[in-house]
């Protein structure tokens, strides 16, 4: 296949950070069926993970990907080692393979910025997302670099950023047995452990560095102290790895207070004044484009943070996570 099969192509929603377009569109003009496409991705894979390495995140754009076994398909051609979900909040299914459907709260609900899975040791490195079926309206994927959240923080909010990176964060959630489908965050402990044995779910959260309190209907999940800012060893800098907006903004449900959801790792509680801001800030510097039917998106999970818009539906956004 040609070496030349991806072709950048711009985009209106696109901006340029560092003189680099973000997020990288991918496209083609040579005819091809899936087959074709997922060996272009083997023979140029090089050269795609230097645009994911320089702009963080890169979207496929017209390619034959109709289902979620295509995605399937696509993602496996990258050879990239699965990262089972666990501690994760969001009520996700499994779809087919190593796909899941992305968050399933409902289409009036946005979900803040966040890493994901930033609230546990560990988490993706990548993440794809694939628009199976594309939105009435709304249902955006916005995106933003973290480490221009990082350097903007740093630069409004010196002494708050200091005590972040001195003390990290302290996350707090309030869980069911069975999954919310209501709540962004209503994953139940028996999905969110993968196990209805409360000594297997303990142990699992122990190497999580996860402790918990177990309830009379269910359980509350304590972690941290755990890093707010990381260093991208990859890129040499500081990032914004965290789901502070995302807690104290978005996890919200009959069981959890976002009031109490996060705190510092000190136990302090975080000035709601800073938080407001830095949801501005991302808000202010995020890209976000129509999801089309048939787009893959690729993220560095180090690298970017993502959101989602309300929307009207329908709109089937399906998810894959990778080490």
């Amino acid at each position: 296949m040609a070496a030349n099969f991806f072709i950048p192509t711009p985009l209106p929603q696109q901006r340029s950070f560092d003189g680099v377009p973000f997020p990288a569109v991918l496209t083609s003009n040579h005819p091809q069926n899936l087959d074709g496409f997922l060996e272009s991705i083997k023979t140029n894979k090089a050269k795609i993970e230097s645009h994911l390495h320089s702009t963080g995140a890169v979207l496929f754009r017209g390619f034959p990907v109709n289902s979620a076994a295509d995605f399937d398909r696509t993602v496996e051609a990258f050879g990239y080692e699965e990262l089972p979900y666990v501690g994760g909040a969001a009520p996700r299914t499994n779809v087919v393979g190593r796909v899941f459907t992305a968050n399933e709260s409902p289409p009036d609900q946005k979900i803040p910025f966040h890493h994901e899975m930033a609230q546990v040791p560990e988490f993706p490195a990548k993440i794809f997302f694939f628009c199976e079926e594309e939105p009435n309206s709304g249902g955006e994927t916005p995106i933003v670099l973290s480490h221009h959240i990082y350097n903007k923080m740093k630069e409004k909010h010196p002494k708050f950023v200091e005590k972040l990176e001195e003390h990290g964060l302290i996350y707090i959630r309030v869980l069911g047995e069975g999954d919310d489908p209501s709540s962004p965050i209503g994953r139940g402990w028996h999905s969110t452990f993968m196990t209805k044995d409360k000594a297997i779910a303990e142990e699992r959260a122990a190497r999580l560095g996860m402790k918990i309190e177990w309830s009379k209907d269910g359980a509350k999940t304590i972690m941290g102290p755990i890093p707010a800012i990381k260093f991208d060893e990859t890129r040499q800098r500081k990032i914004w790895f965290n789901s502070m907006v995302a807690a104290y903004t978005g996890w919200k449900d009959s069981r959890n207070d976002p009031l109490k959801a996060v705190k510092f790792g000190d136990g302090s509680p975080l000035p709601v004044e800073v938080i407001e801001d830095c949801l501005r800030v991302m808000e202010e510097e995020c890209v976000s484009v129509p999801w089309q039917k048939g787009d893959v998106v690729l993220l560095d999970n180090w690298a970017v943070l993502h959101s989602r818009r309300s929307f009207e539906p329908p709109r089937r956004v399906l998810a894959s996570l990778c080490k």
